[in-house]
């Protein structure tokens, strides 16, 4: 017998298909404050997360709750546009949604076609060398301290109960996008991704752990993602934005506003790297 959520990705499925009937190549979802990389689309088609059936709803300020359907247009000769699809806005654990709903639209968009997933977000620097405005390479993440998608029955259609994850983040994605960032002269850091619940900030002896444990950065969404791309056998490249930094000094505090601003000032270097990478794969 069926999983359930088989039923409703063909349900969900059939309703985008319905509005747009081209096929994706490459998935995208925006992190915090990098909404503004809709703009870099030929948009052909925008559907309101609200309107697709099963689909959560995104409660966040700086995520515009949308899927949208285009092409990316080629960023360099001799290299083809891409048809593309991107959500403006995802959903996080702490809004209140389990695991299964968080990946819901990554379930989604695989059967709709796409070959690649490319994730970004907001994240917290807890490496001493980084700086507020670096973009990091995700090469690898730590998900403990966050619900894994895939506790409970196996839903066999997708993939195997135990999925690898030895190279959750393709190794040829990285290294294609840090010869973009050479090529452009643009700074780029790698590190591990440390995965947490939120929505609070992490205090500063979280952070410090978070540091001794091996992250390099920290934050609130992306591995659920990343786990469930691999569970379906879908390649993920991934990037956060640093916005602010976990080791810091003893009266600075965090907010939210101040996140979505540093990513703003970064999301033109972050742009050029997704655009030229989404043309290369």
């Amino acid at each position: 017998m069926p999983h359930p959520v088989m039923d409703q990705l063909k349900e969900a499925v059939d309703f985008i298909r319905r509005q747009f009937s081209a096929t994706p190549e490459v998935g995208i979802i925006l992190g915090s404050g990098l909404g503004n990389f809709v703009h870099e689309i030929e948009v052909e088609k925008e559907i309101a997360y609200s309107d697709i059936p099963h689909f959560p709803v995104s409660t966040v300020q700086g995520h515009k709750g949308k899927l949208i359907f285009g092409n990316m247009p080629a960023g360099r000769q001799g290299v083809s546009s891409k048809k593309i699809v991107c959500m403006a806005g995802r959903f996080h654990f702490y809004e209140g949604y389990d695991a299964t709903q968080v990946v819901f639209p990554v379930r989604v968009m695989k059967q709709l076609g796409i070959k690649a997933l490319l994730l970004s977000n907001a994240a917290g620097g807890v490496n001493p060398a980084f700086s507020v405005g670096d973009l990091m390479i995700i090469t690898d993440h730590i998900s403990f301290d966050t619900r894994n998608p895939l506790i409970g029955k196996n839903i066999d259609e997708l993939g195997p109960r135990f999925p690898d994850m030895s190279e959750p983040y393709k190794k040829e994605f990285i290294q294609k996008a840090k010869s973009i960032a050479q090529a452009k002269n643009i700074k780029l850091q790698e590190g591990v991704y440390y995965g947490v619940t939120g929505p609070t900030f992490e205090t500063r002896a979280e952070y410090k752990l978070v540091h001794i444990l091996g992250g390099d950065a920290v934050g609130m969404s992306t591995v659920q993602e990343c786990i469930a791309a691999n569970h379906m056998g879908l390649p993920v490249f991934a990037m956060s934005v640093i916005t602010d930094l976990g080791i810091r000094e003893e009266e600075n505090k965090i907010t939210h506003e101040e996140v979505l601003q540093a990513a703003k000032e970064a999301e033109p270097h972050f742009a050029t790297i997704f655009r030229e990478l989404i043309g290369a794969i």
